[in-house]
């Protein structure tokens, strides 16, 4: 039974119950008294028979009433309480998703808020209370639609991107008959990319060398002041990298060509990096570790056992001092003395003593603790082509073909040459992998007409760039803010930690190293994505020393970090799309042309 109805049936029944007992009670009277008229001389007097029958027909005529209250007409209608006011449905620039809670939406939102009754204008403002995750109060305007049932919410300006925002509803919200919000509503915003602008727009090549320019800062300016070696990340302290310093050499050559210092200034700056290299760091059978103390030139463990030779960064080392060496070739006695201490410090690596007595490959590691123990056999298709170039180019411990093909090239094993997004991948993994395999060799290496037995160079660095973006645009995996401005997967810094990202190891994280240090294999596709980087998230990632190492836009983060392995490339790579500078220095070597034509190599620079 309806609850508003149960009292008034309880009160029916009352009165029913009330009218059969006053029929008794009349009929019992009438009883009693004819009875004693008849059996009672006494009781037969005119007055008292009077008297008796005005009782009984009181009794009736109280009976009556009582029937008379207590029947109600069978069509009166039934009175209700007024309903209480509640929410009926919320759409964010007209999406209704089902839910309170609206991620990625646009700066400028427009929020429509539905009840089930029509609201009391006066009572809306004081009711709604929009705030942003720092407690700040956003502005904003109302207006109603469809009767007063609906209220619009719009902020009076653009909200900011990244940010989450809360609106709250109140009880204080009324209805026009003046019933209350029965529940609060809580309903949470987050919004996504802000389109606008963050930079005023300049032309490409003011961009280019805006980018190269403050990406070059991370090496000159935070050198460290003793070594001049790169740090390894912009919270290292005295800790610098070996392959990271290789990457700032050519980072100095390359500022110097675009006048960001002098030629004196960097000749200063590349005397103290070699003395350093020359008389500090601790070298093992030539080849640096992976990491050194900038102050002392002690190594500092890269891991566990990890506490020695690395040849794979002393290859990246070498590159960029090479380099070097081909750029400050002049006469004067400043320069020649340069060239003399990179010679010495290149011819000093025993590359094929990494063979491990005398394997057809070479090792990544040795320890003077732990020996060969880590056991990491240099094997493509990866970052290392460069190691086995300058192992076949030294004068004093070159290796011979025979290991690079067994070694290598596995003897062709690392072929691929499937399709993925409809291009054919030469070599690598499935996908390809990180796009770092596309960089740190070929900045100094240039893969424009290089081919050998195994594959042309050209269409191993593009195609493996074009499935990396390829993959990107289509985003399988449904991450928000991938695009085709928008992409690039390699090593770099996530949310707490690091990792490889690549296809096959995709977690939502963007390299602006990535796309940037493509840019000589995708120009078009890395300068849409430079200014996607710098003129839509340039509040976010472009800091002091460049793009900060990674972001991510679902579950929005954006890192702190600077990598010298990732800045370097940048700046390298860019010039190489823009004069060839590096790769023209590094392939003018004798050394260099020599042993690539050993391994089998073509290409016109050769």
């Amino acid at each position: 039974m309806n609850q508003l109805h149960e009292p008034l049936f309880n009160w029916f029944l009352l009165l029913a119950l009330l009218f059969q007992l006053s029929i008794v009670v009349s009929l019992t009277c009438t009883f009693v008294l004819k009875a004693a008229i008849k059996s009672a001389r006494f009781w037969r007097t005119p007055v008292l028979i009077i008297t008796m029958k005005n009782i009984f027909s009181f009794l009736i005529a109280i009976s009556l009433i009582l029937v008379t209250g207590c029947s109600k007409p069978a069509t009166e209608p039934i009175v209700t309480p007024e309903s209480d006011l509640s929410y009926a449905a919320l759409t964010v620039n007209g999406v209704n998703n089902g839910s309170l809670t609206h991620n990625y939406i646009s700066v400028n939102t427009t929020i429509r808020l539905s009840f089930n009754k029509p609201l009391k204008q006066s009572s809306v403002n004081s009711s709604i209370l929009f705030n942003a995750a720092t407690g700040t109060a956003v502005p904003f305007n109302i207006s109603f639609e469809n009767n007063d049932t609906t209220v619009l919410i719009r902020p009076s300006s653009s909200l900011s991107g990244f940010t989450n925002y809360t609106i709250i509803i109140s009880s204080g919200l009324q209805s026009i008959s003046g019933t209350s919000l029965k529940n609060s509503v809580n309903i949470i915003l987050r919004t996504g990319i802000d389109s606008a602008d963050k930079f005023p727009l300049i032309t490409d090549n003011a961009l280019l060398d805006l980018v190269q320019r403050q990406t070059f800062k991370y090496f000159w300016d935070f050198g460290h002041p003793v070594s001049g070696l790169a740090r390894e990340r912009n919270t290292s302290g005295d800790l610098v990298t070996t392959g990271g310093t290789g990457f700032g050499i050519m980072a100095i050559v390359t500022a110097i060509h675009r006048n960001f210092i002098t030629k004196a200034e960097g000749l200063v700056r590349m005397q103290k990096i070699v003395g350093f290299l020359k008389n500090n760091a601790r070298t093992f059978h030539g080849a640096f570790p992976h990491w050194l103390n900038g102050a002392t030139g002690a190594v500092i463990p890269f891991s566990a056992k990890d506490n020695g030779a690395d040849l794979v960064e002393t290859s990246f080392l070498m590159q960029g001092l090479l380099t070097a060496r081909q750029y400050f070739n002049s006469a004067d006695a400043n320069e020649v003395a340069l060239r003399n201490d990179i010679n010495t410090l290149f011819n000093a690596v025993e590359w094929s003593w990494f063979r491990k007595n005398n394997e057809n490959v070479l090792y990544w590691h040795w320890s003077p603790d732990y020996n060969w123990e880590i056991n990491h056999a240099i094997k493509g298709w990866n970052e290392a082509l460069v190691t086995y170039v300058l192992a076949a180019s030294s004068p004093s411990y070159s290796i011979s073909k025979m290991v690079y093909d067994n070694g290598w090239a596995s003897n062709g094993n690392m072929r691929n040459n499937n399709i993925y997004f409809g291009v054919q991948l030469p070599l690598g993994p499935p996908l390809g992998g990180p796009l770092f395999f596309e960089h740190y060799s070929f900045l100094g290496i240039n893969p424009f007409g290089l081919s050998d037995q195994y594959a042309n160079y050209q269409t191993q660095v593009i195609n493996h760039t074009k499935i990396n973006y390829e993959y990107s645009k289509a985003n399988p995996q449904n991450y928000y803010g991938y695009s085709s401005s928008s992409w690039g997967l390699t090593a770099s810094d996530i949310p707490n930690g690091y990792t490889a990202s690549s296809p096959t190891n995709d977690i939502g994280v963007i390299a602006p190293t990535a796309a940037l240090s493509s840019m000589p294999y995708t120009p078009i596709e890395s300068l849409n994505a430079l200014k996607f980087f710098y003129y839509k998230l340039g509040d976010k990632i472009w800091k002091e020393y460049g793009f900060v190492d990674a972001f991510k836009l679902s579950d929005p983060w954006f890192a702190n970090s600077f990598l010298a392995i990732d800045q370097g490339p940048i700046i390298v790579m860019i010039e190489n799309y823009r004069s060839g500078l590096l790769w023209n220095l590094f392939t003018s070597c004798p050394e260099v042309k020599t042993g690539m034509r050993n391994l089998g190599f073509t290409a016109p620079y050769l």
